[in-house]
């Protein structure tokens, strides 16, 4: 069996297990969004113990002590990178449109800026996208299904979840076959994404774990519809 034909049945087999269970999933969705909530809340504090003394901590001193200029160079590369994750996904959309301007992006950003290290795409009027393959399930007519948090990833769905399996063959991790570059690249993502929540993670009142809960399904909900949502929350 070739390359090429095991990929596509590991990609049809993953859609339809990603179907499957937001479908079987619905029903239970429909009544409580969190049925699994008991579950949800250990993994969230396990999740926030290792954030609070580890990942926060160094979040915070790169962002006070590394230049602002490298900050944003660092954001830039980055989300260049993800803007192959956003075309791929506009297309299985049928977004033609946005995949124009992502590939008018990539192409931009990967030369002209110097491998994504400055926006010039977004200088010239081309603003960036943001699709993965949960968004896209949900536009093929998925549930959500329930909410769910996942170990170190953080608040998700079942669909969200299964979707991020296809996401990561858009990513460049899996074909760095340098383990020290490849781990090095992650964990700087990483900490640039957590130093990026600093500020808003100040808005967090009440529960936590109710606040983050809300605020991820309906900024989920809000992407799936393109900015026509109904506050059920």
């Amino acid at each position: 069996m070739t390359v090429e034909r095991r990929g596509s049945r590991v990609w049809g087999a993953l859609l339809a297990t990603a179907l499957t269970f937001a479908g079987q999933a619905m029903a239970a969705q429909a009544e409580n969004p969190d049925p699994w909530e008991g579950f949800n809340r250990k993994i969230f504090v396990f999740n926030d113990t290792l954030d609070t003394y580890a990942l926060k901590p160094v979040a915070q001193g790169y962002q006070r002590f590394t230049p602002g200029f490298v900050q944003t160079g660092v954001s830039n590369f980055f989300n260049n990178l993800g803007d192959v994750r956003n075309l791929a996904n506009d297309l299985l959309q049928g977004k033609v449109e946005h995949a124009g301007v992502d590939t008018a992006r990539l192409l931009m950003n990967t030369t002209l800026g110097g491998l994504g290290l400055v926006d010039v795409a977004t200088k010239a009027g081309l603003q960036r996208n943001d699709e993965d393959f949960g968004q896209t399930l949900g536009k093929w007519g998925a549930s959500s299904g329930p909410y769910l948090v996942l170990p170190f990833f953080g608040p998700s769905s079942v669909r969200d979840g299964l979707g991020r399996i296809p996401d990561s063959y858009t990513s460049a991790y899996p074909y760095v076959d340098d383990v020290a570059v490849r781990n090095s690249a992650f964990a700087l993502s990483t900490v640039d994404t957590r130093a990026g929540l600093l500020q808003a993670e100040r808005l967090i009142t009440g529960d936590k774990y109710v606040f983050i809960r809300n605020a991820y399904l309906q900024t989920r909900e809000f992407k799936v519809k393109d900015g026509q949502v109904v506050d059920d929350f």
